[in-house]
């Protein structure tokens, strides 16, 4: 998980992780989680470096309870021409390499995570045997093909940010046992 560095006014140096934002106003001292909502922890009496470790105590909270959030487009393109649902345009007319045939085919856009998203190819139909029915099938088929890589790609995010959690977990507990023994 990335951490960054923050200096307080005070002068004060924190070391915070993805996910923390610091708030400093007039009226306002405190950390905020951002991740599946927020959550402000205000500096109050006890300070910053107690507000922090309440912050990230429930960054890593969530981060184990609730998915990762993803950046995956949800809704179609206000350009999009064709009333299909997101990731799958079409129908796509192919000609076969071999024999020069002619298919129609639904493109299909499958988003993998850490990796390059993969195209699958959804066949329709010839000009011989190309119907509504057909049409209508391979949709289906296209709908599911997305449904599963977005589950996939959504457990693989999951499973990744989690990771990065537990070992954020112990680089925290590896600072606080430095800071016991220095004290």
């Amino acid at each position: 998980m990335k951490t960054r560095q923050v200096t307080l006014a005070s002068g004060e140096q924190f070391t915070v992780p993805q996910g923390v934002q610091r708030l400093d106003s007039s009226s306002t001292r405190g950390w905020q989680v951002r991740y599946q909502g927020t959550k402000y922890f205000p500096d109050g009496t006890a300070g910053p470096k107690k507000a922090l470790e309440n912050a990230t105590r429930e960054l890593l909270r969530r981060i184990a309870e609730m998915p990762a959030p993803l950046s995956i487009r949800r809704e179609s393109s206000p350009n999009k021409k064709s009333d299909l649902p997101v990731g799958i345009s079409g129908p796509i007319l192919v000609r076969g390499s071999d024999d020069g045939s002619e298919a129609a085919i639904l493109s299909v856009t499958v988003p993998r995570f850490g990796k390059a998203n993969q195209t699958r190819k959804v066949h329709i139909g010839t000009r011989y045997n190309y119907t509504k029915t057909r049409f209508r099938a391979a949709l289906a088929k296209a709908i599911e093909i997305r449904a599963e890589g977005l589950a996939q790609y959504e457990a693989e995010a999951t499973k990744a940010r989690r990771q990065a959690a537990n070992a954020m977990k112990k680089v925290l507990a590896a600072a606080r046992a430095a800071e016991r023994a220095t004290a």
